[in-house]
């Protein structure tokens, strides 16, 4: 059973309509829709015509009538009699006149139609229905059958004994409506068809943009996401629409494309992260098979075997804690916003240097080679912490015994100039910067370029005694994205690497730790003078940090790896 029947078989025409409309591409749908308002528009229009043109013939005729009356009124008058006549009858032959006496009785009547075929059906009518009807034209019905009616207008004689019937058949005017109906027909019918054949040229000239877009739809379903729709004026509804779909394709494929590379990296990551993990442990595992099956007995061996393990478990376990590290900021907890100054940072990570290399010269420095200045930002202290140790401790772990290391720190203009009425820096126009400068072998061009992606280390072998698990900088170009700063690597002039980490200069903070230094200068100086540490004047150049004594392990800084 087919969708245009129900259920007892019958064919539903408007369903079937429905049906072939919906299916209809929208140029057809066009086309017909203006087709029929063509149409609609030839039929309102024969209509109006028609029924204005026959009102303007009739009020003709009744002039006609009207003019006439006296000259039929007198020619039945003279009928029977022997008065002629004044004018030839031929100018009245195309009127029928009639009279009736006050009581409505016919006393005369004459048929001037030429052939005397059809007569109209006078109503009769007294002397008072006469006065009644105000001299106001009517139509009658004729005698025969195909007659297509009369107009007759009846008035009172001025004699005052009767009235006078006069008539015009209404063939003329009904022929006249008819053909001036037909004509107007014929030319609008003709005019629909001829505008229906141009629209449809003209939509399918103007579809030709919505075809393009279709065939450059198809060809991205089919994969080829690089694809754009050729773009039309932009005043015109196609121009806007290939705008916007040319820009919702673009960030389609920038997310398809993020897509694919966010899935090769977490590939990449879970393969890194086996790797790592198994090196610990087969070595824990094949120590402990070792010992189960008796092949270390030997007390020492024992102990050096249980050192191993241990060993592997802590490396495991700060493994495991860097990537706990690095889920946790991919999540983009909020942090702590809170004054920090870099120098005062700088200025510890430049101690816990000296202890854990303390055959380095390790100095902390302005950026130009001066003395190092307040560089005040905002956020979380202990993460900015990790950063400067992480840096520190790759500098240390990948530069040859001795190489000496530089921290410098500083403040930077991002947009010169950029100061309030008052002459305070705008903010956003001027960045903190430390930089930790090494003068090892340093870093080539290709690698420098993949230092911060996780577990790539330029050392392919991936030896334990060559470096760490190389998530140590993509840790640190974590946490300083989450503080809207930057890092990056160049070249140290001379030979060496420098990393350059970039945070945002609030004046907010560098007013407040200035505050906190003036409150604690006393303080700070009691604790030097108590340490027994006596530094080097930098008035005139960078600061040296003396070794200060060995601390217990596990005080200094982290050496997360890089």
């Amino acid at each position: 059973m087919t969708a245009s029947a129900n259920h007892h078989g019958r064919f539903q025409p408007f369903r079937e309509l429905e049906r072939l409309w919906k299916t209809s591409s929208l140029r057809t749908q066009l086309v017909v829709m203006t087709t029929g308002l063509m149409l609609l528009a030839v039929i309102i229009t024969a209509a109006l015509t028609a029924s204005l043109f026959r009102q303007e013939l009739v009020r003709q005729m009744d002039e006609d009538l009207l003019a006439n009356r006296n000259n039929v009124s007198r020619y039945l008058t003279s009928l029977g009699t022997n008065v002629d006549f004044f004018s030839s009858p031929q100018s009245i032959l195309r009127f029928y006149g009639e009279l009736q006496d006050n009581e409505g009785e016919t006393t005369a009547n004459s048929s001037f139609t030429g052939a005397n075929v059809d007569q109209p059906r006078v109503p009769s009518l007294d002397a008072a229905e006469v006065v009644a009807r105000n001299n106001r034209a009517f139509e009658v019905p004729g005698t025969l059958e195909s007659s297509r009616g009369w107009r007759v207008q009846m008035y009172r004689l001025e004699s005052g004994e009767g009235s006078l019937a006069i008539a015009l058949p209404l063939d003329p005017v009904h022929d006249s409506v008819d053909r001036v109906t037909s004509l107007v027909a014929t030319i609008g019918l003709l005019a629909t068809a001829g505008a229906s054949v141009i629209a449809y040229g003209v939509t399918t000239r103007a579809f030709k943009p919505l075809l393009r877009v279709e065939r450059t739809a198809a060809q991205i379903a089919a994969g080829d996401l690089s694809r754009r729709v050729e773009i039309g004026p932009p005043d015109t509804e196609v121009g806007r629409l290939s705008r916007s779909l040319n820009a919702m394709l673009a960030h389609i494929e920038i997310a398809f494309r993020s897509k694919e590379q966010s899935e090769e990296k977490m590939r990449r990551f879970i393969q890194d992260a086996s790797h790592e993990l198994r090196t610990p442990l087969v070595t824990i595992r094949g120590f402990s098979e070792l010992y189960r099956h008796g092949g270390i007995s030997d007390p020492e061996d024992v102990g050096a075997a249980m050192g191993r393990i241990e060993g592997e478990a802590k490396r495991m376990g700060q493994l495991v804690e860097d990537l706990l590290t690095l889920a946790r900021l991919d999540e983009q907890r909020p942090l702590e916003h809170r004054p920090v100054d870099l120098m005062m940072l700088a200025h510890d990570a430049v101690l816990d240097a000296r202890v854990n290399a303390p055959d380095r010269e390790v100095r902390l420095e302005g950026l130009d080679g001066g003395r190092a200045g307040s560089a005040p930002t905002v956020g979380d202290e202990g993460k900015i912490r990790q950063v400067i140790a992480n840096l520190v401790t790759n500098a240390l772990r990948y530069t040859p015994e001795g190489a000496p290391l530089e921290v410098a720190v500083g403040t930077v203009d991002v947009l010169p100039g950029s100061v309030h009425a008052d002459g305070r820096q705008v903010h956003g126009s001027r960045d903190s910067v430390i930089e930790i400068r090494d003068h090892g072998p340093g870093i080539d061009e290709e690698d420098a370029n993949r230092v911060f992606e996780r577990f790539y280390r330029a050392d392919s072998s991936r030896q334990r005694e060559t470096g760490g698990t190389g998530l140590g900088l993509a840790i640190v170009a974590a946490i300083v994205a989450q503080h809207d700063g930057t890092v990056r690597l160049d070249q140290t002039p001379g030979g060496g690497a420098t990393m350059s980490v970039r945070l945002p200069w609030v004046e907010q903070a560098a007013e407040e730790d200035e505050n906190e230094t003036d409150t604690d200068t006393d303080t700070d100086t009691d604790t030097d003078a108590g340490a027994g540490a006596e530094a080097e004047d930098t008035s005139t150049g960078p600061l040296v940090i003396p070794p200060r004594p060995p601390q217990p392990p596990g005080t200094g800084a982290s050496s997360p790896e890089g």
